[in-house]
């Protein structure tokens, strides 16, 4: 598991494609109920799994030898269940790719959803109008 408070690789596009979303989500909804914001924003598709591709690796790799990730919030759960899925479905095509060459292939592929729990949503768009701000006031 990576350090608390380290940051992404993808930090930059994952913060862009968040508030994508989340303007999307308000200009469909028309609404100012936040909460139901949220909660579209989390549903809508996204370009890739938020996760890296040595976290997926070892994730799959669990799972393999019968982790039923019990720890994991349920979002997070469902996320790994939907990449095992996949990197499932890739080995019978490529039965020789190791797990972090499956998890690279599928993490890289588009996401039905954000796996985030809509006040999680809410506080990764708030610190990503902060981060966005603070590029751009320099």
């Amino acid at each position: 598991m990576k350090p608390h408070g380290t940051r992404s690789d993808y930090e930059t596009q994952r913060f862009t494609e968040l508030l994508q979303a989340f303007r999307e989500c308000m200009r469909k909804l028309k609404t100012t109920n936040m909460p139901d914001i949220y909660k579209a924003v989390v549903m809508s598709p996204t370009s890739r799994f938020w996760v890296s591709e040595e976290r997926t690796a070892i994730v799959l790799s669990r799972m393999e030898h019968g982790d039923q990730l019990d720890e994991m919030r349920p979002q997070k759960k469902e996320m790994f269940c939907e990449i095992y899925r996949r990197c499932l479905k890739l080995k019978e095509r490529e039965p020789d790719l190791s797990w972090l060459e499956l998890a690279t292939k599928v993490v890289a592929q588009p996401a039905p959803r954000w796996y985030l729990a809509p006040d999680s949503a809410r506080l990764l768009i708030y610190k990503a109008k902060r981060w966005i701000k603070s590029k751009t006031s320099h």
